[in-house]
């Protein structure tokens, strides 16, 4: 099995025990390896470096688990850099779905205005992150998990000698969630997909083999209570392909808008005012003689970020397995250039993270899948070079900004908001 240095930037999250928790229990296929957290936050970072390390010994797991603030530090001699990070915190976030909705606009954290301004934070930050990386660990592979994962690993990949490959689980997901929808058995669906992170759809959708589509046609004359289950489900019969729940802002643009709209909350305040609670039970589980994390009260639950563990486990044990991954185009897809970074089943291995060849994107949906493309690509480029004008230009072409003046104002009014978080060209 393999024996490597894991540097995790970003592991003083609310996310990180669980994170190591995946890691724990895959401690076979990583035995002997090495765990460096690294984060911002020193009282944070010690108490998940504490509580990683105790459930680790509880559970004889064979990894050494360290922490620094010393980002160099935690990159020398790495083999794998996991990055999960949110510059300007779950505040930042609040900030990315509020200001949007003042301005009759979705608020998300990877769609519309507000995701544009987390990719800027995000790669603002991954900037220096690759740059660190081909100074002390050039031969790394970069696993990234912070969103917009297709954004970030798009800058890294245009701009950057870094090998890098984006995880998130939605393409697994997302065909579970509509069979659960339907009353189904997700165990017994099949629907590969591609296209682009959060905005995905199956290339095809078997139940025991047989198309799943009229069963879902099935559920909704059988009649649906709750208004989101049924629209996902209308959307997918509608299309004949299976979408993931992000495509609900763009079928369903006002729907949202004013479903969002009418909630006392963003989705950031609620985690903002869950975290004191997730940061409390992390610190009863240390005083535990075995720690056990309470997948109510931990962020995201007991395992996150399992994707990452499993194609690093692919990848370095050479296992040839196929997982959904962000990854350069390089051809694999028809629908979109050969530098664009794509979601796309891939083959895991020693190799690489290499894309399969030969699916297409469904064509009922491939006009707004290649407007999303193009804004990938400006949002990239904006965020890692460009100026202010070029990043509104970037913001203008999102399909969820639908006019220049809205672009124009939201970007002044996100930029001031995340000053300190954003390079001076940018404000």
């Amino acid at each position: 099995m393999a024996k490597i240095k894991i540097a995790y930037i970003g592991g003083g999250s609310t996310r990180a025990p669980g994170t190591v928790a995946s890691f724990i229990r895959q401690a076979a296929n990583f035995a002997g390896s090495e765990i460096v957290l690294h984060d911002l936050e020193p009282e944070r970072l010690e108490l998940v470096r504490a509580l990683s390390v105790k459930m680790a010994q509880a559970q004889g797991a064979d990894l050494k688990i360290s922490a620094t603030l010393e980002r160099h530090a935690a990159l020398m001699g790495a083999d794998a850099v996991l990055s999960s990070y949110r510059p300007g915190g779950f505040e930042a976030r609040m900030q990315d779905e509020r200001i949007p909705l003042e301005h009759g606009l979705i608020g998300q954290e990877t769609q519309g205005a507000g995701g544009f301004f987390m990719a800027l934070r995000a790669i603002n930050v991954a900037k220096g992150l690759v740059e660190d990386m081909e100074k002390v660990c050039p031969r790394a592979t970069l696993f990234n998990y912070t969103n917009p994962v297709n954004i970030v690993a798009q800058a890294v990949a245009d701009f950057s000698s870094v090998k890098v490959v984006s995880l998130c689980e939605g393409p697994i997901v997302f065909p579970r969630e509509l069979a659960e929808f339907a009353s189904l058995d997700p165990d017994r669906v099949r629907a590969p997909m591609v296209g682009l992170n959060h905005a995905c759809w199956s290339v095809e959708a078997l139940y025991d083999n047989e198309p799943m589509i009229p069963l879902l046609e099935q559920a909704l004359e059988r009649g649906m209570k709750d208004p989101w289950e049924r629209r996902l489900l209308e959307l997918a019969v509608a299309m004949e392909s299976l979408p993931a729940s992000y495509m609900k802002y763009y079928y369903f643009q006002r729907e949202m808008l004013e479903d969002l709209q009418s909630k006392p909350t963003t989705r950031g305040q609620d985690i903002l005012a869950d975290s004191p609670d997730y940061w409390a039970h992390y610190r009863e589980q240390l005083e535990s003689k075995n720690p056990t994390l309470d997948p109510l009260r931990s962020r995201g639950g007991i395992f996150e970020l399992e994707v990452a563990v499993d194609v690093m486990d692919a990848f370095f044990n050479d296992k040839n397995e196929v997982w959904p991954c962000n990854v350069v185009n390089n051809g694999a897809l028809k629908d979109f250039e050969d530098s664009r970074v794509v979601e796309v089943p891939c083959l895991v291995g020693l190799e690489g993270v290499r894309p399969l060849s030969g699916y297409r994107v469904p064509a009922a949906v491939r006009g707004l899948l290649h407007h999303l493309g193009e804004y990938q690509q400006l949002a990239a480029n904006a965020a890692w070079s460009g100026s202010r004008k070029q990043a509104i230009q970037a913001l203008a072409s999102n399909p969820l900004v639908p006019t220049l003046p809205l672009a124009q104002t939201v970007y002044d009014a996100l930029s001031h908001a995340h000053r300190a978080h954003l390079p001076e060209r940018l404000w």
